[in-house]
């Protein structure tokens, strides 16, 4: 700096220091330091946004991993193309499972039928049911809310809802089926282990037709492993129409979407009449006729 430009900024820095009573000394010493600020305060200033940026990002990485593992509300996700799962061997049916089985008409796989009023009941509009809903071949998300004493499931096909008591109770012994049946869940450590009974026999397990009695007792498990990772397994025991309990869901993979909302899937009987009668239908005379 040359003196005449400090010289003007002592001439401009002194009166305010003058109008203080400082004396020259003091005044010289307070522009040096004034100037120096000048020539170091960018670099400071940066660092400290620095700083900044980061400590924001790593409360940001914080909050990711942090979770309540018995907290499973959001909407969840099925990982995979239509919901691929790893499903267990299935246990040899007795007699009148056998027979059950071979009756049915499914409108999926390899027994596949056109539609009719008698063959898959969702085809006709009637409820999934429980375990069905939750297992083979819905790749539609569903939304866990917390409540009370209470996880309700709300599944986005036909507006389902259905309830998982966590208050205490225990499975009520004499139930009248009905479609999802009485849940009732409490948490082993960090696994949520809900038993389920009272199931109208009216519904199949899976599209395949695997059927089902009023004495199935089925015993899901819910682990969150991570903040938007679910773990989920399911075993049924029905001894009435099976050999032995047996895997429904052996594992399948649910994904939190924090940016998603229910959508409504109604199945009403009209539109699904026309779905069969004008694409289903005609698109499997075509394969039949081969």
């Amino acid at each position: 700096m040359s003196r005449l430009g400090f010289k003007q900024i002592m001439t401009s820095s002194e009166r305010p220091f003058q109008m203080l009573g400082l004396p020259p000394v003091s005044i010289v010493a307070l522009a040096i330091v004034f100037c120096f600020s000048l020539l170091f305060l960018p670099g400071v200033l940066a660092q400290t946004s620095q700083k900044s940026a980061t400590a924001r990002q790593d409360s940001a990485r914080a909050s990711a991993r942090a979770f309540d593992s018995h907290d499973l509300s959001g909407v969840w996700e099925h990982e995979g193309i239509g919901g691929r799962i790893d499903s267990g061997p299935i246990a040899p049916m007795t007699p009148w499972g056998q027979a059950k089985f071979d009756a049915a008409k499914p409108g999926f796989g390899p027994r596949r039928v056109p539609p009719t009023e008698d063959n898959d009941p969702v085809l006709i509009c009637d409820p999934q049911g429980f375990p069905r809903a939750m297992s083979l071949e819905n790749p539609e998300p569903m939304e866990f809310i917390q409540i009370r004493g209470r996880i309700l499931q709300f599944m986005e096909w036909n507006h389902n809802w259905r309830t998982i008591w966590i208050d205490g109770r225990n499975l009520p012994k004499d139930l009248e089926p009905t479609w999802y049946g009485y849940s009732v869940g409490k948490w082993e450590g960090d696994t949520l282990v809900v038993k389920t009974a009272g199931l109208d026999e009216r519904t199949w397990l899976d599209p395949l037709g695997h059927p089902h009695s009023d004495a199935l007792r089925v015993e899901e498990h819910y682990h969150r492993v991570n903040r938007n990772t679910m773990e989920f397994t399911m075993k049924v025991d029905d001894p009435k129409a099976y050999t032995g309990p047996w895997m429904l869901v052996k594992m399948k993979i649910l994904k939190l979407n924090p940016k998603y909302e229910i959508q409504e899937a109604i199945c009403a009987p009209s539109d699904e009449k026309a779905f069969n009668k004008d694409i289903t239908i005609p698109a499997d005379t075509p394969a039949r006729a081969k």
